[in-house]
Parts: C-alpha cells; structure tokens; sequence
C-alpha cells in the first residue's frame, strides 16, 4: 500500500535525531526503497516552509522532487472539510492539513505514516489507515 508521509516524519528524517527516531527513520527508508510514500503538495509546501537558506531550501527541494505529488482534486477538499466538521462534533481538534490528509488517504486508498497523535483521535471516527511501521 502507499503511503502518505507526513511532515512530521519528514521532519525527524531531515533533522537526523539520534534519538528514539532512529525506527522512524529506518520506516522512511523502506517505504522510499519500496516506492510506497505518496507525496501531496500540503506536505511538500510544510517541509519546505521555514527554510533560513536558499541554498538549503534549494537542495531539499531538489531532493524532494523524486516524489511526485498526487493531484488533489474538489472532493479532498469536500471530505476533508466534513472530516473537520465531524471530528469538531466529536470535541477532537486538527488542523485543515491534518483534515486533507486523512481525506485524501480515504479517497486513494493510502496509509498515513506520522508520530503526530491527533491520528490516533482522528482514526477512532474516521475511515483512515494508519502505517505502523515494521520496525515496532
């Protein structure tokens, strides 16, 4: 299954945590080698966002560009905002990114890797898989 990467993920990769991270990172690596992560411009926009240097921001840009985006279309953005509208009944809070993800995961068929929590939330109402990673 393909999976869609989050930010969050992304981020510990890029940072190079010797911590705990290190299963996280290994996940990415085997997802990238397997060709199963599915990147959407939310995501690539996120990573690339807050970059000090333009030669930084220009290499990681670059190094991303192996990744295609998945094209989003008005149905993302209809799902999505119902996912916010239920979750939000339901008193669970997220951001509008966090809500196009899960859309877009229901809509393709695609798992969502991440640390961030609010999925674990989100999963309990919503029809998203979450990646559990190989290495757990």
């Amino acid at each position: 299954m393909k999976t869609i990467v989050d930010t969050c993920v992304w981020s510990v990769a890029l940072r190079h945590s010797k911590s705990a991270s290190n299963g996280i990172i290994t996940e990415l690596k085997n997802l990238i080698l397997d060709f199963r992560v599915q990147m959407i411009g939310p995501i690539r926009q996120e990573i690339l966002s807050g970059i000090k240097h333009e030669t930084q921001f220009q290499n990681l840009k670059e190094n991303l560009s192996g990744f295609t985006d998945l094209q989003l279309n008005e149905n993302d953005y209809i799902l999505a905002a119902q996912f916010y509208n239920l979750c939000r009944s339901k008193g669970i809070q997220g951001s509008n990114t966090d809500f196009l993800i899960c859309a877009v995961s229901a809509n393709n068929n695609l798992g969502i890797f991440t640390t961030d929590q609010d999925f674990q939330h989100f999963s309990k109402h919503l029809p998203i898989s979450l990646h559990i990673p190989e290495t757990q």
